[in-house]
């Protein structure tokens, strides 16, 4: 089963992610953009304010495409427990919102780029916050992580969220984290 914990920067998914390493110590966890050579290069962009949008998805996209051959594939062919910190949907929402303007359809067209060969999750946790909260918690250090930008990648989730009820489930990431790590466990136990 693949697992991916979803939602705007500072909604507390790694943190959840690394609670879960120890209630699910057997399974696969693992991230995108993801610490290989292609990650590097999408983390590289994140930092370059003057970075094409369209080449920042790319990147994303080989970063994806890497990350599914070299570990969620073969986990999941190993029968494991894959859970994701950021996945597919993360491309979706944010390239989506950073192609406005750029291409007609921007989020149309990025699940387009991946449809021909990425895994769908079988379950989406979307930690839902607003984008002003979330933007004050992650530090608003990189283009990606501004209340403006976020408010955009947040209607692309929920355009997501609508569009596939039954993947995704929504966690409520306003409260502590304590409890946000016993909801996401409560769906988790629940799930597999």
């Amino acid at each position: 089963m693949l697992v991916t914990l979803e939602g705007l920067d500072g909604s507390g998914k790694t943190t959840v992610c690394e609670a879960l390493s120890q209630t699910y110590p057997d399974a696969t966890f693992t991230r995108e953009p993801t610490d290989s050579w292609y990650g590097e290069a999408v983390s590289r962009s994140i930092s370059d304010e003057e970075a094409d949008p369209l080449a920042e998805l790319f990147l994303y996209t080989a970063d994806h495409a890497d990350h599914l051959s070299r570990t969620v594939r073969p986990a999941l062919e190993s029968g494991n427990l894959v859970i994701s910190d950021r996945y597919s949907d993360s491309r979706y929402a944010y390239q989506g919102a950073a192609l406005e303007g750029v291409i007609t359809r921007p989020m149309e067209y990025v699940r387009g780029v991946h449809s021909p060969f990425t895994r769908p999750p079988d379950l989406t946790l979307y930690f839902d916050i607003d984008p002003e909260t979330g933007a004050k918690r992650s530090g608003a250090t990189n283009k990606f992580e501004q209340s403006d930008y976020l408010e955009r990648v947040r209607e692309n989730y929920e355009r997501l969220l609508d569009a596939e009820p039954a993947r995704f489930v929504r966690i409520d990431a306003r409260r502590s984290p304590e409890e946000v790590i016993e909801a996401v466990e409560r769906v988790l136990g629940e799930a597999i």
